[in-house]
Parts: C-alpha cells; structure tokens; sequence
C-alpha cells in the first residue's frame, strides 16, 4: 500500500523544522546531500570529519553525536553500517533518544534482522521516540538521483510525519505494514534481485558458448526490462499462491506459463548441444507454472 500522504499541517511542521541525518557513506551522503536545501535545515553527524565536512560546505549544520543531533531535529534518517551501529546510534549513551524530544521519528535505512525494529521500538517508546524501519531499495545510483525506493514498517502516523523527509531522495514511498514489515520487504526483494544476478550469470555462459557478445546481450537485457517492466510483469496478482480460472490475470499468467516453459526447453537444449550446465534453467522450467500461480493441474 501507499504510504499515507503527509497533510498540509503534517508537511508545514515538517519543513519547519531541522532534518537529521546520521551515517554518510556510500548511501548515506548522497541521500543527505538532496537535504541541503531543506527549509528548516540539515544536521548531519557521522564520525568521519571529511565526510561531514562535503555537507557544512553545502550550508549543513553539523552534530558531533546523534545525541547532540537529535536535540536539533525532529525527524531523523539512520545509514550506518549494520544493526550494532543502528543500537548504538539510537539508544548509547550519546544516541539520538538520549537527546530527543518527545514526538520524534526516526527512520532506519541499514539493514536489519527482521525481528529488531520491532525490539527497537519498544526500546525507544518509553523516550517518547517512534522508529520507523525504512530500508532503500535503488542502490548508489538512486541514491544520487533521488529515485530510491523506500519500504516503510511503523505507525501510520510516524509514516505520514517521516514521508515529506524521504521525498527529497526517493521517487517511490510505501508504507508496507507495522515495524519489521520494511525489513521483511526489503528481504523478499533481495532475494528476487539476486537470485535474479545467479540466472544472469548462467544466461551469459550459455550465450557466451554460443559465441554472443555479451555486452550486446545485456545491452538487450536493459532495454526490453525497461520495456517490459522485469520481473514486476508478473507480480500484479492478488495473490502469490494458486490463482483462481476466474481471476482476470489467469489468462495472461497462463500464456506466459506455456511461452516460459517452451523458452527454458529450448535454451536447456542448446545448453545440452554446447555441453553446458544449466541448473537454474532447469529448476525454473520444473517451479515456473507453480510459481506463477497457474499449475498444469488447475
């Protein structure tokens, strides 16, 4: 589902005030540099100084503790490195909760196990703190474009207040459900994006036996994805387990089930002629009409 839309009210208290932004690597910088120009300004901390110091020259303030931080702002973003960062972040002795004021959100962008934000949550409620888990999906490039993706586990409310703060740097919000639900999205899109790599690296050796130029393979790879829409093509469904004839994506779903099947015996033959193993390609003409939702059976 959407995330819900920040009002009027909920968007002019919002960019009154300061914007926090803690941890600036790789993604972190440049989700924060789209911040700069934040009405109610930007305050960044991050132990490293050249790091902080990119930002202060772009009119940053800057923090030299999440505590010190969240004594400024009432919305905070956290991009460190993984969950022990995350705690000591949000709830050391110099972490953000120790400095906050009642009422503020903070969302964490690093990866999490998908039982801690919940565990965060509760940790930080009695300080009058809401943690929203908010994991990216977009990689560095999205970070620099401002077109990353964000799935967002927490209260409606700390959503709506959080959304005008993420869309500097995000193209796409989504409130996916309670604390922990980012996390769990976050790893169902993962494992698609990387299984996804696997069966790219088998398609090259395939087409690398048959003498394809594989630079010219992927270039064809990117246009029909950006055509076609990838993976997401058939994700559009109510559900993802058998689908009813009556359902409306049953017919289409099905096409696509005897065209894939036809496709995977064809490449698994030209594999057989070349004396190449194709172990993905075969696991997925066994699992595609199951995993499309249209057995033979039904």
């Amino acid at each position: 589902m959407a995330a819900p839309v920040a009002d009027p009210e909920d968007r002019e208290r919002s960019a009154a005030a300061p914007v926090g932004f803690v941890g600036l690597g790789q993604m972190g910088l440049p989700m924060a540099r789209h911040l700069v120009g934040w009405p109610g300004g930007l305050v960044v901390c991050d132990a490293r100084r050249a790091a902080v110091d990119a930002l202060a020259g772009a009119g940053a303030q800057v923090a030299t503790t999440p505590r010190a931080l969240a004594e400024r702002a009432e919305v905070v973003s956290v991009m460190v490195r993984d969950e022990v960062e995350v705690r000591e972040v949000l709830l050391g002795d110099e972490g953000i909760v120790s400095g906050a004021r009642p009422g503020t959100i903070v969302a964490v962008h690093s990866p999490l196990r998908p039982d801690t934000a919940p565990a965060l949550v509760r940790e930080a409620a009695p300080y009058g703190v809401a943690v929203v888990d908010a994991p990216v999906s977009g990689g560095v490039l999205g970070a620099h474009d401002g077109t990353l993706a964000v799935m967002a586990g927490g209260s409606p409310v700390a959503v709506r207040r959080l959304r005008p703060a993420l869309e500097p740097w995000a193209a796409l919000v989504v409130h996916v459900g309670p604390a922990g639900a980012g996390t769990r999205a976050q790893l169902a899109r993962t494992l698609l994006q990387y299984a996804t790599y696997a069966a790219a690296g088998e398609a090259q050796r395939l087409a690398e036996a048959a003498g394809i130029d594989l630079a010219t393979l992927a270039a064809v790879v990117r246009h029909s994805d950006a055509t076609l829409g990838g993976a997401a093509t058939v994700m559009a469904r109510p559900t993802a387990g058998r689908l009813s004839r009556a359902d409306e994506t049953y017919g289409p779903l099905a096409r696509v089930r005897d065209q894939g099947e036809a496709a995977l015996a064809a490449a698994l033959a030209l594999g057989r002629d070349l004396g190449i193993d194709l172990p993905l390609a075969e696991a997925a003409r066994v699992a595609l009409a199951d995993a499309l939702g249209v057995p033979h059976d039904g």
